[in-house]
């Protein structure tokens, strides 16, 4: 097997063209990041990727989840340990915004070329993040993102999630190709946000907007009131995790603060 390593050790970019066609090569390929991308042009043979992040605890606490290009074809990509596989995303089958979560401990990723009449039109490509266990909480939003949160979870949301504000919803699109709902918030108050999801809105109210996304058989519709929404950033994407009515969230804080039960503090008044 010959080796490939990415320069910049988050993604990596190869093409099978570099093989004579005769020879089934299985190209090893190193990446020590925890998010990152794999394209792999005209493919030839078989990948095999390793994750080796050297930011994170044993890989026994690690999640790692991956979401095909929208046009990610001529390979499948398997969950690979000990020679045994299990088929993750059939070339062809991938739907654009799947997403697929296995543990670091359950195998590696193999990619493994499906025999093309023409691969010039071929390109296999994906997104991989990886999640320590602290934030394997955060898996529900993947494995059951319609169930409501219990109160531990919003509580527990509320220090760990990437984004924290109180809003409203102005809007809901839904976007049946991409099975996904794009709700659009108006922010008026701001507790913790990453990669600035939500901008200051442009008529200098002193409130934000922004949108984020869940899954379309969540069946989410504009509604009154004010809420809590906390999510994580996946895939570039700002995903709702828990969403409680703010007025339930406050109760449910200060029951937690009497009895010191809370996880961290927030800024309540």
């Amino acid at each position: 097997a010959s080796a490939q390593y990415s320069s910049d050790l988050c993604s990596w970019k190869g093409s099978g063209l570099t093989h004579e066609a005769h020879r089934k090569e299985v190209e090893q390929v190193y990446l020590r990041c925890s998010a990152g991308s794999v394209e792999w042009m005209y493919p030839t043979g078989a990948l095999i990727v390793n994750l080796r992040p050297n930011t994170f605890s044993p890989s026994r606490h690690l999640t790692v989840c991956i979401k095909p290009f929208r046009d990610s074809s001529g390979s499948n990509i398997y969950l690979e340990k000990t020679g045994e596989l299990r088929l993750l995303v059939r070339d062809g089958d991938s739907e654009p915004g799947q997403v697929q979560c296995f543990s670091l401990e359950q195998g590696g990723l193999f990619v493994e070329a499906t025999p093309q009449q023409d691969i010039s039109r071929r390109a296999t490509g994906f997104q991989y993040e990886l999640m320590n266990g602290h934030r394997v909480l955060d898996l529900h939003v993947l494995t059951a993102p319609c169930r409501p949160c219990s109160d531990t979870e919003v509580l527990l949301a509320v220090c760990t999630s990437d984004f924290v504000v109180r809003g409203s919803i102005q809007d809901v699109i839904h976007a049946p190709e991409r099975r996904e709902s794009v709700i659009h918030l108006r922010v008026s108050r701001l507790y913790r946000q990453k990669s600035r999801v939500f901008q200051p809105a442009p008529e200098g109210s002193g409130h934000w907007q922004g949108h984020v996304t869940t899954l379309l058989e969540c069946g989410v519709r504009p509604g009154h009131g004010d809420f809590l929404f906390t999510g994580h950033m996946h895939f570039g994407e700002a995903q709702l995790g828990c969403a409680p009515r703010f007025s339930d969230f406050q109760k449910m804080y200060r029951d937690a603060e009497e009895r010191g039960l809370n996880p961290c503090e927030i800024g309540m008044e």
